[in-house]
């Protein structure tokens, strides 16, 4: 059954959103269900090799399984990594070129300080006419600092202080150093000077279908895209 976009969709989505921190199992695996069907949209996950970069816990590649995919996760955190998935990191994935069908990753991008050669490694390690589906939280956007958030409006650096003052704990994600500024412009600059990709889709991840015109507008996409969603196919 195709994926409806609609706003119906986006408050499923934006109510398990608010109960993340609570039941984190619920959520990603709500988010798990609707990314799958995203996916989808773009390729028959039945028989195809799938990597998760940086899906850790294994709620993404439980759900890929599901639908027939061979998925394995690769996650640069020990303590994090469901059984059977493989210890690396996402600058240098532990992978031959050209070895998977599909290259996933959901919201790690901002964790990696230099994010745009994790993308790269993604393409890397996909077979020619295959999918990279890359999505990420733009460091504008109401949730661009993650837990510190809205205090990232302020800065990084105060964003922790704020978080410490109120919290009396640092926060997990912490400003330079597991936390980066990412933009959406600076995807979307990336995956069309690619040589070595097609630009299949560009939308934000949560919102409804009829939201996409705002990825055109510059600035004001940097506010009001909360996740952008990039699907790329390796060119043969």
């Amino acid at each position: 059954m195709p994926m409806r976009a609609d706003l119906a969709r986006s408050i499923r989505l934006f109510r398990a959103f608010r109960s993340e921190q609570a039941d984190q199992r619920a959520y990603y695996t709500t988010l798990a269900t609707d990314t799958a069907a995203q996916l989808g949209e773009h390729v028959d996950l039945d028989g195809k090799v799938v990597l998760d970069v940086g899906g850790g816990p294994g709620y993404f590649a439980t759900e890929f399984r599901r639908h027939g995919a061979r998925c394995v996760c690769v996650d640069v955190n020990a303590g994090e990594l469901a059984g059977g998935g493989l210890l690396g990191s996402a600058l240098e994935l532990p992978f031959l070129d050209d070895g998977v069908d599909v290259c996933f990753s959901s919201n790690v991008l901002e964790h990696v300080p230099e994010p745009w050669r994790m993308a790269s490694e993604m393409v890397r390690v996909t077979k020619p006419g295959g999918l990279i589906f890359l999505a990420y939280t733009n460091w504008l956007s109401p949730w661009g600092g993650h837990e510190t958030s809205p205090w990232h409006y302020l800065g990084g650096e105060r964003a922790a202080r704020k978080y410490h003052d109120k919290n009396g704990k640092p926060p997990k994600n912490r400003y330079g150093q597991s936390l980066y500024p990412v933009s959406v412009a600076a995807g979307l600059r990336w995956a069309r000077t690619n040589p070595e990709v097609e630009l299949v889709d560009a939308l934000p991840r949560y919102l409804p279908w009829w939201y996409r015109p705002m990825l055109k507008i510059p600035i004001v996409r940097e506010f009001a895209t909360w996740n952008l969603v990039l699907v790329l196919r390796k060119r043969k």
